[in-house]
């Protein structure tokens, strides 16, 4: 089982993973707001992915970043997805997933496919400099 968690979006509004029940969630950490690999991955995200998403899949991008500091990097970058803050306490949702680096402070770059009925049934894990390819997103949700 995925381990449950509530957190805000970048405008606030909680998010709790067991209530997207019934849908498939694909969870995406990322280390941090405004950097170079992360503004890449997620604009692939929203640019190649979420066009071709079938309707019962919700895509959540979680980092350690302040809700504020989500909020005004999704307005710039467009996303409209949204990105969670892992802000307080500092990385908890990270850590139950088993991707939070303790030496620097930030989520390493893990992905997880959820069912609907809240069973990992994907992971991908790549160190913090390595991006991800949106393509193995595609092929999980297949």
């Amino acid at each position: 089982m995925a381990p449950d968690f509530e957190l805000p979006d970048q405008h606030g509004t909680p998010v709790r993973l067991s209530g997207l029940r019934g849908s498939r969630v694909l969870l995406i950490f990322y280390p941090v707001a405004f950097s170079g690999v992360c503004r890449g991955e997620l604009a692939q995200v929203r640019d190649e992915l979420i066009p071709q998403l079938p309707a019962d899949v919700r895509v959540l991008g979680v980092s350690v970043d302040s809700m504020f500091a989500q909020r005004a990097w999704a307005e710039q970058e467009g996303y409209e997805f949204p990105l969670l803050s892992d802000f307080w306490p500092h990385g908890q949702v990270a850590q139950a997933y088993g991707v939070f680096d303790e030496k620097r402070g930030l989520a390493k770059r893990g992905t997880f496919l959820i069912d609907g009925e809240g069973v990992i049934r994907w992971s991908v894990v790549n160190p913090i400099s390595s991006a991800r390819d949106v393509a193995d997103y595609l092929k999980a949700l297949s």
